[in-house]
């Protein structure tokens, strides 16, 4: 048997092929053979029942305790099995990953170790080419498959997708606590200046964000909603009036429209500076645009006024 690390279409292929395949019930005769032999010393769930996972959710199995630990197991939890031997370089560098993420795992899935040496028929039955082969067993059936010393962000990923799908499917998965993610300390500083009303430092600080990061939407967003909120509680109560009185001033438009908005009238708002980009030209009409595109920035890019009044700005420009 060889040990090639496996390329990701084979290891797709390999899923593909074991996907309703492979029969793993044709261990259990020969599982219940070994068990009633006298000569043979009864292991861990042997007996017909399933064995405590007491190595940090690791089990070594057999083609004897096969249909219990291996079967049997994958009826209420996730079972991934690594097959593996002694001689098998790539293994050694796979396996006490598996191990140590299995035990990290909290109940969700249990590591089942096959070495494929002592246990050839388990080997045979998977139709392996190659080891270090990894595969997941759910309801009794494999569900997916790997070759190949993953790297362990990929393993990773390869694992959470099988919980993610099978959670609400195997009734002796534990429920996941959600992760909370570290709060960071950049939009702290920002989100209490806003919270005070200096939208000055806060805007300073969100800025300061995208300086390092330039593609941090969650900082883009916050930044627009800053600028707005700034430009709003400065907005004279007669903004509309003014501005209606006065079509040819913009920046009595961009008042009306930005407190329209603070009063939730968003398709005024939006008709408002869409009317200032048809009437006007050149650096006028460019700062109609651009303030139109940043009230946009305040909404979800779904929203249908916002997408109704891309259109129209589209069509008024071209």
């Amino acid at each position: 048997m060889t040990n090639p690390r496996g390329s990701a279409a084979k290891s797709a292929a390999m899923s593909a092929a074991l996907s309703g395949a492979v029969d793993l019930s044709a261990l259990k005769a020969r599982a219940d053979a070994a068990r009633q032999q006298p000569s043979q010393p009864a292991s861990t769930g042997e007996a017909g029942g399933q064995g405590d996972v007491s190595q940090g959710g690791v089990i070594d199995v057999t083609e004897a305790t096969f249909q219990a630990e291996v079967i049997d197991r994958s009826l209420r939890q996730l079972v991934v099995v690594d097959l593996w031997a002694d001689w098998c370089g790539p293994c050694k560098q796979l396996s006490p990953v598996l191990e140590r993420l299995a035990g990290q795992s909290n109940g969700a899935w249990v590591l089942a170790k096959i070495d494929v040496d002592a246990n050839p028929r388990i080997a045979q039955l998977f139709g392996v080419q190659g080891i270090p082969t990894v595969v997941a067993i759910a309801g009794g059936q494999p569900v997916d498959a790997f070759s190949g010393a993953l790297p362990e962000p990929e393993i990773k990923k390869w694992l959470g997708s099988l919980l993610d799908v099978l959670k609400d499917k195997l009734p002796g998965m534990p429920e996941q606590e959600p992760v909370e993610e570290p709060e960071d300390p950049r939009f702290t500083e920002a989100e209490a200046a806003f919270e005070r009303g200096d939208f000055a430092e806060a805007e300073a600080a969100y800025q300061r964000i995208l300086d390092v990061e330039p593609a941090n939407e969650q900082a883009k967003a916050a930044l627009a909603q800053v600028r707005f909120s700034a430009r709003a509680a400065t907005a004279e109560p007669d903004a509309v009036a003014r501005a209606d009185a006065d079509p040819a001033d913009l920046d009595a438009q961009f008042a009306a429209a930005d407190f329209e908005l603070a009063e939730n009238k968003v398709e005024d708002a939006f008709a408002r500076l869409l009317a200032a980009v048809r009437r006007t030209a050149g650096e006028d009409r460019n700062r109609a645009r651009v303030h139109l595109v940043g009230l946009f920035e305040l909404f979800d890019p779904a929203d249908e006024r916002v997408a109704k009044a891309r259109r129209d700005l589209a069509s008024a420009l071209f």
